[in-house]
């Protein structure tokens, strides 16, 4: 035998998400890339991993037992690692960090300069809607979440980091066209929505709620990125969190709309169950954002904090 640690940590990805395509993204590899691997690991064993129905990938059962194995070698390859670490005398553990969708544009600033003087830690961050978040946070999956919007029904302490700021946006060339963006056009134009369970689009009802804009034509969409790709298309009109659409108001693809009222102003809070038995590594973490936070928002938004439409 002679497969390599690569070979197992892809083929564990492949089992756990039953797809090449989702491991490949998941791994950040090329799809190619991860074929070539698993054909590579299954030439070292005469009975089958895998099989492909039609155009579905299935897991034998010799390669459950093959991916039970890859567990625990990872798992002891990952547990050497950080005896290495302690005995060299670093913070060694794993963070696990739960973020809106949205929070992707500014927890990984927030962390990169933690993670570089602690080369002992690992962070694991889950990227997915409100719902979700909250979900794990409730399970106690998860050392942190990342929310705009603070959850009610449970019991939470919280670090607020910085502002979260909603507009209303359009592409360019709509925009230009129309001139004038007011009650009655938004009334006809298509709304672009994110998918029930949004913070994002909880905030969005608030606003059209406010004032009181019926919806006649709408669209829902799963990802920021999706409605800022609609948007530019020129499909419509949606109220995004500025943080996730600088680079797009830079290159002015997008459009931030001027409206009485906006921008709808909520707070990134960093949460955690309360009483919550924090580990070397969560700890570490919570002191070193309450320490530097200041400094981090300043250094990284500043454009954000000084941002006009």
């Amino acid at each position: 035998m002679d497969y390599t640690l690569h070979q197992l940590r892809i083929f564990r990805e492949i089992v756990k998400t039953r797809s090449v395509t989702k491991a490949s993204k998941v791994l950040h590899l090329s799809q190619p890339a991860v074929s070539i691997q698993l054909k590579k690991l299954q030439d070292q064993f005469e009975i089958p991993l895998t099989e492909v129905i039609g155009r579905q990938i299935y897991i034998t059962e010799f390669g459950e037992e093959v991916a039970e194995a890859c567990d625990r070698i990872l798992d002891e390859v990952y547990s050497l690692k950080h005896r290495t670490l302690a005995y060299k005398g670093f913070l060694t553990g794993q963070l696990k960090v739960s973020v809106v969708s949205t929070g992707k544009y500014v927890m990984p600033y927030l962390i990169s300069e933690f993670l570089g003087q602690n080369e002992g830690i690992d962070i694991v961050m889950d990227v997915t809607n409100k719902a979700r978040v909250i979900q794990s946070l409730a399970s106690n999956e998860v050392d942190f979440a990342m929310v705009s919007v603070m959850p009610t029904d449970l019991d939470l302490d919280s670090l607020t980091l910085m502002s979260n700021k909603l507009y209303l946006v359009g592409g360019a060339s709509r925009v230009e066209k129309l001139k004038k963006i007011d009650k009655e056009v938004l009334k006809t134009s298509l709304l672009i929505y994110r998918e029930e369970g949004s913070a994002t689009r909880q905030q969005m009802e608030e606003f059209l709620t406010k004032n009181e804009l019926p919806v006649i034509k709408r669209m829902e969409l799963t990802s920021n990125e999706a409605v800022k790709q609609a948007i530019i298309a020129g499909l419509g009109f949606s109220v995004l969190p500025l943080i996730g659409i600088k680079n797009e108001i830079a290159n002015g693809s997008i459009r931030v709309i001027p409206f009485k009222g906006l921008p709808m102003i909520t707070s990134w809070n960093l949460v955690w169950l309360k009483n919550k038995k924090f580990s070397p590594a969560a700890a570490a973490f919570l002191k070193y954002l309450r320490n530097e936070k200041e400094t981090l928002i300043h250094d990284k938004f500043q454009w954000f904090e000084d941002f006009k439409p």
